[in-house]
């Protein structure tokens, strides 16, 4: 990647963080340079070691790693972070990485894999795609807890009204599935409604189908 920046670059600041493991100076700071230079912060480490020293999670952000490096490749720096429960979206950079390290980077969750000598727009579209994701995933996070906050205050029984409006129950399936009157179970409906604030049926599913597509998420993401 040539070292000399492209004046037609905005400088426009970027929202998020980019940590970069890279062994090679030369290579890291040219990196360096263009990041910064289109308004990302960057922080830079000579190795794995290094970063996994002095890391600090913040959001959004992403690593930026070489593969092959002295003491520890990047896949085992992938690996250390993941079996740590830190998710964070990763570019790998490499010029010698044999097929069985790209298969199990990519198995592991890499974003993506970036060949030597890599464009800089290759790099920053790279960049642009791992920060969108890691933000979209942060506030994804945010508002699954704001969704478990809202069902601490459902009494048992109105979260089980919630459980089965959401699996398509009509009241008169309500009533004969939690044995009550009808209008007991329309007592239930609107307080649940009330206090999650929602206004429509199609609004409940929709919550309820959000926690459970980010719930698989976080599952297929675990170490």
């Amino acid at each position: 990647m040539p070292g000399s920046t492209d004046q037609s670059l905005s400088r426009t600041p970027n929202a998020g963080c980019v940590f970069l493991v890279e062994d090679n100076q030369e290579l890291r700071t040219s990196i360096c340079e263009v990041l910064r230079f289109v308004g990302y912060r960057v922080q830079a480490y000579a190795s794995p070691q290094e970063f996994l020293q002095e890391f600090i999670h913040v959001a959004p952000a992403v690593l930026v790693t070489d593969v092959r490096m002295p003491g520890m490749s990047g896949v085992e720096l992938q690996e250390e972070l993941l079996s740590q429960g830190r998710k964070m979206p990763i570019i790998f950079i490499s010029g010698e990485s044999s097929v069985a390290e790209a298969i199990k980077a990519m198995s592991n969750g890499a974003l993506d894999f970036l060949l030597k000598p890599f464009s800089r727009e290759s790099l920053l579209a790279s960049v642009a795609k791992a920060l969108e994701l890691d933000a979209r995933l942060m506030r994804d996070s945010i508002k699954q807890k704001e969704f478990e906050q809202k069902l601490k205050v459902l009494s048992p029984r109105e979260r089980e009204v919630f459980s089965l409006m959401a699996r398509g129950f009509g009241n008169a399936e309500l009533a004969a599935e939690l044995r009550v009157a009808l209008s007991t179970v329309k007592e239930y409906k609107s307080e649940m409604m009330y206090k999650l604030r929602l206004r429509s049926l199609s609004e409940l599913i929709a919550l309820s189908e959000s926690a459970q597509s980010r719930s698989a998420a976080d599952s297929d993401t675990s170490p």
